[in-house]
């Protein structure tokens, strides 16, 4: 059998196999066995070389042109099954179930942070970023902590590599949103000032359940005539009953932080025991979730603000820590595992 009489008998079995083919896999096998590598199609193309010179260009020329019908009439095939089974051209079966769009989300940290901005935001307070990374006078000077403070010592600082002449460092990635106090005041001079700061801010530290070296605060200020420890209290009362609810209870301690005086921890009932205690709260039946105060009298002084006509007060929240309490999470490191089951629980 010559090879013209091989591709022709290839041609007139290949269409009448396409013409009882009912379904995608059926035509997909049809389309290997006809049109693929392997294929009796491929096979003679790839034995012209063998054939004498004046049968090479006839032979070429008939399987270049089978191959070309059978491709044709396999892009009919694929249209005639997609209207005949859809009604569709393109192929679309609307009779079959949808197939779910997996939607994109904000990281759980991104939304506790949008929702602390717009309770502030909804009591006056303007959201104001900063850099991270910072100078030692904002970081530490300008908020009441020379260089031989001890609460220096409770921020392990990654400081970075330029040095002066007398080789100390004064850049550093920031440990607190409070520079930003300095800041503000600074290029804004008049009170009133009220505003928030949400940030990363890092600490040199070791990484564990509830410590991370990288973590997010919302910083706030307010400075005014006639600002008192009341006002403080009941803002941050107002915005506990916000983000918690209006059942959960409140509790201020004193605490000593260097920019405020007098200074305060606020802490909530545990939502765990119910203030009963329990291994969530270390049996006290509370929970810390920010630190504040009256803002010091030397910070004001230090932007030129006069202490005896203007009081503030400040607080520092630690982020991670609010979903934490909220959702009942006991590993920080969680937040940041990239781990799509703990991140689509909220």
């Amino acid at each position: 059998m010559t090879e013209m009489s091989v591709l022709e008998n290839l041609k007139q079995k290949a269409l009448g196999e396409l013409e009882t083919i009912e379904s995608a896999e059926a035509l997909e096998a049809w389309r290997v066995t006809y049109l693929g590598k392997k294929s009796e199609l491929v096979a003679v193309l790839r034995s012209l070389g063998s054939l004498p010179v004046e049968e090479r260009k006839d032979v070429g020329g008939q399987a270049n042109a089978v191959r070309e019908e059978l491709e044709a009439a396999l892009e009919a095939r694929e249209e005639s099954m997609a209207e005949k089974f859809t009604g569709d051209p393109l192929g679309i079966d609307i009779t079959l179930p949808g197939r779910p769009w997996l939607a994109g989300r904000l990281h759980p940290v991104t939304r506790i942070i949008n929702e602390i901005t717009d309770i502030f935001s909804s009591l006056g307070f303007s959201t104001v970023e900063g850099p991270e990374i910072e100078l030692d006078r904002y970081n530490f000077d300008a908020l009441n902590i020379p260089k031989e403070h001890p609460a220096r010592d409770t921020m392990q600082t990654f400081w970075m590599d330029d040095v002066d002449e007398k080789g100390e460092r004064h850049k550093l990635l920031r440990t607190h949103t409070s520079p930003m106090q300095v800041r503000f005041m600074e290029k804004y001079k008049e009170p009133p000032f009220r505003i928030i700061v949400p940030g990363r801010v890092y600490r040199y530290e070791a990484t564990d359940a509830s410590h991370l070296p990288m973590f997010h605060q919302v910083e706030g200020l307010l400075v005014d005539k006639d600002v008192t420890f009341a006002d403080l209290k009941g803002t941050l009362y107002e915005f506990a009953r916000r983000f918690f609810g209006p059942t959960r209870k409140v509790r201020f301690r004193c605490d000593f932080f260097p920019f405020v005086e007098p200074g305060v921890e606020m802490a909530i009932e545990c939502g765990s025991c119910s203030g009963a205690g329990c291994r969530v709260c270390g049996d006290t039946g509370w929970l810390e979730i920010l630190g504040a105060g009256m803002v010091h009298p030397n910070v004001l002084k230090g932007v030129g603000i006069d202490p005896e006509i203007y009081t503030g007060f400040a607080f520092g929240i630690g982020v991670e820590r609010l979903p934490m309490l909220r959702y009942g999470v006991d590993d920080i490191r969680l937040f940041y595992s990239n781990d799509l089951r703990f991140l689509r629980q909220f």
